[in-house]
């Protein structure tokens, strides 16, 4: 049996969890795996590939290998180990751009703001910048495209277990509510051939996915429609199912009913909303879910338990019709008309 560490051992490597994300910005910033990927290279290569200070490169790489990113061999030379890998830009399953966005100056200067917020009721990433999230992000068009890029990766691996876990067969029209760039509705059509989708979000991220390739592929561009527009206002109508990934949980519980209200009052008399979301569990095991809700605390919105679902559904005049667990942390909370 391993030893187990001592209490105080423990929180000391808890306290300093952001030396490590820090450690894993910089190696993104410099696309230190991208220069690996071909084997293994000394300190200095790597240092002169990348522009920076070779003594200071290895006192990084060294850091980061003592946590199993990186691996050093003889002669000061580094190579990728599993957990390094996944730095790598262009591959399937990428966290490159998830690993830039989430270690943001703009990200943790909200996150400085969080006790502030736990003791006024303020949204911390308004009292750090003066504006919600998006309306930041349109604001910074480089933040909002590692934003973007970060969704997508997070996507590669939670879409294919989404679209396994539904049976979608039986739906004629599937409208994409604040689909982003449809990689969702792409893989969801594409695993669905006699589905139609309608990829709806605002102005700027419809012109954004026109030029992508998820719903612009042979065989999916045929079968997708893309309309833009405030899901606080409406929503396309006439779909017999709607489905919200990663959107009720942006949002406090009045303008989450607002948007399932939308969706209610457009959909067909015997459609459906699917949500898209982590659904907190019971008890005190290790939940993604409880740690992401703590960045959603950050900038205004939630993740919600079961009940807090049921209840919000019945304020929006929907219920709760069940909860589909997929391969992934996340779960779709199905919901149809009260």
């Amino acid at each position: 049996m391993p030893k187990q560490r001592p209490p105080r051992d423990v929180m000391v490597d808890l306290t300093i969890g952001h030396w490590i994300a820090r450690l894993t910005y910089v190696a993104a910033k410099l696309k230190l795996a991208d220069l690996l990927k071909d084997g293994p290279r000394t300190v200095e290569q790597l240092a002169t590939a990348a522009s920076v200070q070779a003594p200071a490169l290895y006192r990084v790489l060294r850091a980061l290998a003592s946590v199993g990113i990186f691996a050093e061999t003889k002669g000061r030379r580094f190579k990728l180990t599993p957990l390094a890998a996944t730095l790598q830009t262009g591959i399937q399953g990428s966290l490159h751009a998830w690993t830039l966005m989430i270690n943001e100056k703009y990200v943790w200067d909200s996150w400085e703001e969080l006790l502030h917020g736990v003791k006024t009721r303020e949204i911390p990433f308004v009292k750090a910048h003066g504006v919600m999230p998006f309306e930041y992000l349109e604001r910074h068009p480089e933040d909002l495209a590692v934003f973007g890029e970060s969704m997508t990766s997070l996507s590669g691996t939670e879409n294919p277990a989404i679209a396994s876990a539904y049976n979608f067969s039986k739906i004629e029209t599937l409208v994409d509510v604040g689909g982003g760039h449809g990689s969702l509705l792409a893989t969801i059509l594409r695993a669905n051939p006699n589905l139609h989708g309608v990829l709806f979000d605002q102005a700027s991220v419809i012109a954004r996915a026109q030029q992508d390739h998820y719903v612009t592929a042979a065989g999916i561009s045929e079968r997708c429609t893309l309309k833009a527009g405030s899901f606080f206002e409406e929503v396309p109508a006439g779909g017999d199912a709607y489905i919200m990934k990663y959107i009720l949980h942006d949002w406090n519980d009045e303008q989450a009913v607002n948007i399932l209200r939308n969706c209610r009052a457009a959909m067909t008399e015997k459609g459906r909303i699917l949500i898209v979301d982590n659904v907190i569990p019971p008890g005190n095991d290790r939940s993604w879910g409880k740690l992401v809700d703590i960045q959603m605390l950050v900038i205004g919105g939630r993740e919600r338990t079961k009940k807090e679902f049921a209840a919000m559904l019945v304020e929006a005049g929907l219920k709760l019709r069940r909860i589909v667990p997929t391969a992934c942390a996340l779960s779709i909370v199905e919901a149809v008309r009260a």
